[in-house]
């Protein structure tokens, strides 16, 4: 009997192997969510429902299934991050740029999203799946982030109160991994550049800010955010200042606060930053700054 068991055990398990190795040849002819996936999916959760790369291909079938892209024209040369295509002119001479943009199925979207959570019920510590919904969020919001933005809060909060690392793509996340990707986040909403999106490039920095005060970057997106909505050149120097108090190498803010100083055609002010150009700027821009100060 014990050697019956052994035997049924090892043909399980060679069976969940065998509907990834299909899976995968699939994906290589027809895509994520192309003939005969759906099918192979289900079998290999008959063999094995919480695999992790079987999980992470199921939502990978919604959300693709869930997409069709279409070539639309915008006015303005970037458009939710992305580069244009091509250019062309319209009838007045105008630039009218041609960009590629995915629409959505609802219905399709939201088992992608039950996919994601389903997966990391079974897999809490790991982050891939938390990305794949944050991920799905933004391409679906677009310009009005509000969802990718409140998960990517409670993702901060819970970061925040855990005892226990992160895991990430099969082995424990590093020290400060975490960090790293809501910068990209960050960075995300910032390339979106709708004023929804750097509403919440502001509050992901300033909730992040709060987590991590050591954190330089999310302390200069805050300071970015100043000048560039805002235009109020005089709040963003002082986030910058408050970065260089402690990080005076930081040459994030120094180059920043040097931006900000010229807009406000403070001299005083940009002769202290360029001096810390000279300082602790790249060779080039070292030479640049002594020849400015050289000439004030």
């Amino acid at each position: 009997m014990l050697a019956l068991l052994l035997v049924s055990a090892m043909v399980s398990a060679q069976t969940a192997v065998d509907h990834e190795q299909r899976y995968n040849l699939l994906v290589s002819q027809f895509g994520p969510s192309g003939v005969g996936v759906e099918t192979v999916l289900n079998n290999w959760a008959k063999a094995d429902s919480t695999n992790i790369k079987l999980l992470s291909a199921r939502f990978n079938y919604y959300f693709t299934k869930a997409q069709t892209t279409e070539v639309v024209t915008k006015p303005q040369k970037n458009y939710l991050g992305m580069k244009p295509l091509l250019s062309l002119k319209d009838t007045t001479g105008k630039d009218v740029y041609y960009y590629q943009e995915s629409f959505f199925d609802d219905e399709i979207y939201g088992l992608a999203l039950k996919s994601a959570d389903k997966a990391a019920a079974f897999h809490p510590d790991n982050l891939d799946f938390r990305f794949m919904k944050a991920n799905a969020y933004i391409a679906y919001e677009k310009e009005s982030p509000d969802m990718a933005l409140a998960y990517l809060l409670a993702m901060a909060d819970e970061d925040s109160s855990r005892n226990r690392p992160w895991k990430y793509e099969g082995a424990q996340a590093e020290k400060g991994f975490f960090e790293e990707a809501m910068q990209e986040y960050c960075y995300s909403f910032y390339s979106i550049g709708s004023p929804k999106a750097m509403e919440a490039f502001l509050k992901l920095s300033e909730k992040m800010a709060g987590i991590y005060p050591d954190n330089t970057g999310f302390q200069n997106n805050i300071g970015t955010y100043s000048m560039v909505v805002k235009q109020d050149y005089k709040a963003a120097v002082k986030c910058y200042d408050k970065v260089l108090k402690k990080h005076p190498e930081d040459y994030t803010a120094i180059r920043n606060a040097l931006l900000a100083a010229r807009k406000m055609k403070n001299l005083k002010l940009e002769k202290k930053y360029l001096q810390m150009v000279v300082k602790y700027g790249p060779e080039n821009e070292q030479k640049q700054a002594q020849t400015r100060l050289n000439m004030m």
